[in-house]
């Protein structure tokens, strides 16, 4: 007898992050701000963009990150050149420097997109869904030149490999929990650029995997 064995697809699944409705001090909150920096160390976030930026922004080109968080990112940018603004509903950062920008406020209520001609975001746009991240692309594809993004693919061998590292690195309930779920709301293939609305006669891009289950986009617009 034959058994055959249909696999399933991962469909992209939203579903609200604990750590979204934490004060920015709970203990539970901080560990899990802890626990993001070790992710982010694996999946080499912070190299990438340091290595992948510098060719794509112009002299004088500002930098928006969305998302932006606790603002180490953008300051580590900004020590290295390059000039990274913040944008994320939560206060103001003590890290960030006093010469750059922070814009307190929800990313699809922005509507200062017209002096920023670089836009990139790490770990934040698994957070909109289809109608939202359409809404975005809409917003920076009427000024942004250059979309740079570090996501998560969306497949359960990634979900295991992480619940494996949560084990290794002691990782607290919130982390372990928000970073299932942020993997069922990643990205495959060029389900991104599709989702943020991107025409292929405007802009081109490429986008890239690695083992450590990081999805990585480039996008240009065309000259």
């Amino acid at each position: 007898m034959v058994v055959i064995v249909r696999l399933t697809k991962m469909l992209r699944l939203l579903t609200p992050e604990i750590l979204d409705t934490l004060p920015p001090n709970d203990p539970a909150a901080r560990g899990s701000r802890r626990d993001l920096r070790v992710f982010n160390a694996v999946l080499g976030n912070d190299r990438w963009f340091g290595r992948v930026l510098p060719p794509l922004v112009r002299p004088g080109a500002r930098v928006l990150e969305i998302g932006a968080g606790e603002g180490e990112l953008g300051a580590r940018l900004r020590r290295a050149g390059i000039a990274a603004d913040g944008l994320d509903r939560a206060p103001r950062p003590t890290v960030w420097p006093t010469a750059a920008r922070w814009h307190q406020t929800d990313a699809l209520a922005f509507d200062g997109w017209g002096d920023y001609e670089v836009v990139i975001g790490n770990l934040i746009l698994h957070h909109f869904d289809a109608v939202g991240l359409r809404a975005l692309g809409e917003k920076m594809s009427a000024h942004t030149r250059v979309i740079v993004a570090s996501e998560l693919v969306r497949r359960r061998i990634f979900q295991r490999l992480f619940a494996a590292l949560c084990v290794l690195v002691r990782a607290n309930a919130v982390s372990r929990h928000d970073g299932r779920v942020s993997i069922a709301a990643g990205f495959r293939r060029d389900e991104l650029p599709e989702q943020l609305g991107l025409d292929p006669a405007v802009w081109r891009w490429r986008v890239t995997t690695n083992w450590t289950g990081a999805y990585r986009l480039i996008a240009e617009r065309r000259a």
